[in-house]
């Protein structure tokens, strides 16, 4: 199964198939996603991206605003000479204005950019293709590969599989793993843990955060919910293009907190309780996108009366 990718989906009746002439062959049979969608491009069944169910279905309010202010005071405190030139003259105060309430967006996209270089690097690795030059060149990500490299010799690691589509058509959800593993050490701290047995040749689901602090944040309960979100998908799409049964993996994940500084392993619950939760958001995400934007309708306007009508 390695060097995988995949999406999910079962299959469609017949009538809904397209005509054999117009299905797609090889790697282009792999869905995409597209503006929070998957489709298979065989059945043609939307499939809803596991990380907008999340984004959509999670409240995240205080923890975001919070992090949004701090990050905005900090920008403000460092750049307090700027600030106080600028506020002299008008066009030079609405421009660092403008700045300075953007403060928590650059910062988003600068975790972003080096989530997805991470991403792409660890990637590369588990796939044994070519890591990207601008990548192995780049001052700022090479602390972050040396600890993913220490990672897995030290867990003795074996990739079972990397950014795996993997989509679950009953329940009209899909996404992109970031990959399954295998690991003799990880399967006994796991057995220590939670004190229960867990097979030495068990698989794992396997996923990479690159924010936050590494003794402070950076894993959320939301990487459970993702990671039962992909356990329970029915089928995945290996990289040549064919689909497979969603392979079985152990109740619990590992999330690898992977900073400049160093690395943590993290345990990430994904059992049966985890997705239940999961269709929970799902649903609130269905509200949240759909149904609420319907709800609340335009003010009402008081009737005519038969009176009014006459004097009319």
């Amino acid at each position: 199964m390695t060097n995988t990718t995949t999406v999910g989906a079962t299959s469609a009746p017949a009538a809904g198939r397209r005509s054999k002439k117009s299905e797609p062959t090889g790697p282009d049979r792999i869905p995409k996603p597209s503006q929070g969608w998957y489709r298979d491009k065989v059945t043609g069944a939307k499939l809803r991206r596991v990380t907008t169910i999340l984004e959509q279905g999670c409240s995240k309010g205080d923890a975001l605003t919070h992090w949004a202010g701090n990050i905005t005071a900090e920008t403000a405190m460092n750049n307090l000479p700027y600030l106080v030139g600028c506020s002299r003259h008008p066009v030079e105060r609405a421009e660092a204005y403008d700045w300075l309430r953007r403060a928590h967006t650059r910062k988003k996209d600068e975790r972003a950019d080096i989530g997805t270089a991470v991403h792409k690097l660890v990637e590369a690795h588990v796939l044994g293709t070519p890591m990207p030059a601008e990548l192995l060149d780049d001052e700022e990500i090479a602390p972050f590969l040396d600890h993913f490299l220490r990672f897995v010799a030290e867990w003795q690691v074996e990739f079972e599989a990397s950014e795996m589509v993997v989509g679950n058509e009953d329940e009209g959800y899909a996404g992109t793993l970031d990959y399954l593993l295998r690991s003799p050490l990880i399967a006994a701290a796991l057995a220590a843990y939670f004190d229960t047995d867990v097979p030495v040749g068990s698989v794992f689901m396997g996923d990479t955060k690159t924010g936050g602090e590494l003794d402070v944040k950076g894993v959320y309960p939301e990487a459970s919910l993702q990671m039962a979100a992909y356990r329970k998908a029915k089928v995945a799409w290996l990289r040549d293009g064919s689909k497979i049964p969603m392979p079985a993996t152990f109740w619990s994940g590992v999330v690898l907190h992977l900073r400049p500084e160093g690395y943590r392993l993290i345990p990430a619950v994904a059992d049966d309780a985890v997705y239940r939760a999961f269709l929970t958001v799902k649903a609130n995400a269905e509200w949240t996108s759909g149904l609420s934007k319907t709800v609340i309708r335009p003010a009402l306007t008081l009737p005519t009366t038969n009176s009014e009508e006459r004097a009319a």
